[in-house]
């Protein structure tokens, strides 16, 4: 299936010169979700993954029915504040500034095997941050996937070493 044809480019949002991609119009076609988190699904098997890890909101999207068709847990990353009980916490840089990411200090055993999955693989800050927050508690990062990569911003760099799957490029 060509999900591409799911992706809406939004010229100048957030800001002018951005062509954001929406994966909005991906997630309305119950066909085209379902195929792009079976072939998550389907990288994932043979890695033998305990525990699916997103960071907020959009990696929600993508790890739930992931770690549902699994069956199989999944543990939320979330901006400081947001997470109800004790957390680890990582500062991350962003274009001007930085952020803190935080998972709940139990959410992973020591030695559980990770898929970590998002949206998109832009810079590569955040998820770098959340590889950070998951080797913290002694899980392993098994994988990381994306439905889309920005391969002219080279996110990949950061994440150099670990294995990465990506449904579209751009």
């Amino acid at each position: 299936m060509d999900l591409e044809q799911f992706i809406a480019i939004v010229p100048d949002y957030p800001k002018p010169g951005i062509n954001f991609k929406d994966i909005t119009p991906l997630m309305n076609n119950g066909e085209a979700y379902k195929y792009a988190t079976d072939q998550i699904v389907a990288y994932a098997k043979d890695k033998h993954i305990d525990l699916i890890v997103g960071p907020e909101a959009r990696g929600f999207i993508i790890g739930c029915p992931v770690a549902y068709s699994l069956g199989i847990g999944f543990a939320p990353v979330r901006k400081e504040g947001k997470l109800p009980r004790e957390t680890v916490k990582v500062s991350y840089g962003l274009e001007y500034g930085s952020d803190i990411l935080t998972i709940h200090n139990d959410a992973i055993q020591p030695g559980q095997r990770v898929l970590i999955t998002d949206d998109l693989l832009a810079t590569g800050g955040t998820i770098e941050a959340t590889i950070q927050l998951v080797e913290q508690l002694g899980g392993v990062v098994v994988g990381i996937a994306f439905l889309i990569e920005l391969s002219y911003l080279d996110g990949r760099k950061k994440l150099e070493g670990y294995d990465i799957m990506t449904l579209m490029n751009y």
